[in-house]
């Protein structure tokens, strides 16, 4: 089921690319009167297919291929506009810091930006229309009715974009009667797939009666399986211990071979970029509160191994002489120089040591004190699991959640954690870290 939300999402960037090139062909046809002239096509082809891949990422970060954005309008004029300003002022620097192409960008990027914005949003919204007008492509029979099932169902309804559209719901589960009349209900509206309790498969007679509706072509999905498609998490409440060993005893071999070498290139590459900031923000520290500059602490990475992390420091001296507590965003015992250093993350900096001593990745779930690791794993269900992988200073769920100050916030991104856990790829981690710069830009937590 996961894949036609990708083919709706490629189809949005297919789209997207075409809509690239005819603005081109449209701006050289306006300013020049033809297009058969092969040196005029050559000279703004090669440098614009430059520029439109920049483009294209830009629109990624700023959510404009996620299919929620459809749904909401002003969402989506939003991301649509700051997009569009934010590859303009790329698109004039580029060109006047590389005069090497023989062009002479100025009108034409001023047409260009014009003529794209008009038809990259007719597009969008022509394709928003279709996608409502030809209605879901997903037919649910869904079965059960926990917290997981009427958080599916709710979501559903609201986003219809997502292709997605419960045509029957089984409140009762096993015990309705019109479960023995399954096959008559799937013929009558149109299923193509029941989504089930993951309690429900361990029933003979339940398994037995669905087993049926093999023959009529029908999915059958676990409600666990939704959920994680749906809202790119896994349901706590939902799993059993054997859903983790079937699904992250999972080895990545080649992928964690060929990551760390690039990892530590990268963090060696970004060290020497960001020296001359690590000396103004240790001296600023230095000079404007006592204490340290560089703050210590004890944490808990991969396999329950502690490492020292390190910061630097945004609170006041001796901020926990009372014990150990949770830090929030809008901290209290934060300094002024703190605050800035933390709204803007420049306080992660001095982390980039412990990346070079392999004691933290780029990418993983954040790595939290021995303290508050015991705690938690006694109230968070399966919160261990976390430490099957190395910690990061980005991840997935730092980048879909807010900041995680108590139990229940843990709880949620524990969810987001276990995801990554499961699904780490490549692709994953671009997308985390093309989505940390829209989280560092736009400052959301």
């Amino acid at each position: 089921m996961n894949e036609f939300s990708k083919i709706k999402q490629s189809t949005l960037l297919i789209g997207d690319i075409f809509v690239l090139y005819a603005s081109l062909t449209i701006t050289l046809w306006l300013r020049y009167g033809h297009l058969f002239y092969s040196v005029l096509i050559t000279s703004h082809i090669q440098p614009f297919t430059i520029i439109f891949a920049v483009w294209l990422t830009v629109f990624y970060i700023s959510g404009l291929y996620d299919l929620k954005t459809l749904k909401n309008s002003l969402e989506f004029q939003k991301g649509f506009l700051y997009a569009l300003i934010f590859n303009i002022v790329i698109g004039a620097l580029f060109f006047y810091l590389l005069p090497s192409f023989k062009i002479t960008p100025k009108t034409n990027l001023i047409l260009f930006f014009i003529i794209f914005g008009c038809l990259n949003y007719l597009w969008r919204r022509i394709y928003n229309f279709i996608l409502g007008a030809t209605g879901a492509t997903n037919k649910i029979l869904l079965v059960g009715s926990n917290k997981i099932a009427k958080e599916l169902a709710e979501h559903i309804e609201d986003n219809h974009q997502l292709g997605y559209q419960i045509k029957y719901w089984m409140h009762d589960g096993l015990k309705d009667k019109e479960f023995n009349h399954l096959a008559q209900i799937i013929l009558a509206n149109g299923i193509n797939t029941i989504v089930i309790p993951a309690h429900l498969k361990k029933d003979y007679e339940s398994a037995k009666m669905i087993y049926k509706t093999l023959v009529l072509g029908i999915e059958v999905l676990d409600m666990s399986a939704l959920y994680e498609i749906i809202f790119k998490k896994v349901p706590l409440a939902e799993l059993e211990e054997v859903w983790f060993l079937e699904n992250l005893t999972k080895k990545h071999k080649i992928y964690d071979l060929i990551y760390r070498p690039i990892e530590y290139i990268a963090a060696v590459i970004l060290s020497v970029v960001f020296l001359p900031f690590f000396i103004i923000i240790a001296a600023l520290i230095k000079l404007t509160s006592p204490g340290q500059a560089i703050f210590k602490q004890t944490r808990v990475g991969k396999e329950e191994l502690k490492f020292t992390i390190y910061k630097f420091r945004t609170m006041v001296q001796d901020a926990e002489k009372d014990g150990p507590r949770w830090a929030n965003y809008d901290d209290k015992r934060a300094t002024p120089i703190g605050r800035i250093l933390r709204k803007t993350h420049l306080d992660e900096i001095p982390q980039l040591i412990n990346i070079l001593k392999g004691e933290l990745s780029f990418i993983g779930p954040r790595p939290e004190r021995p303290e508050f690791v015991e705690k938690l794993r006694t109230e968070v269900p399966y919160y261990e699991l976390r430490l099957l992988v190395k910690p990061g200073i980005t991840g997935w769920a730092q980048i879909n959640y807010k900041y995680g100050a108590s139990t229940e916030e843990t709880y949620e991104k524990v969810q987001y954690d276990i995801y990554y856990i499961k699904n780490n790829s490549l692709f994953l981690d671009i997308s985390i870290l093309l989505k940390t710069i829209k989280f560092l830009i736009s400052n959301h937590r």
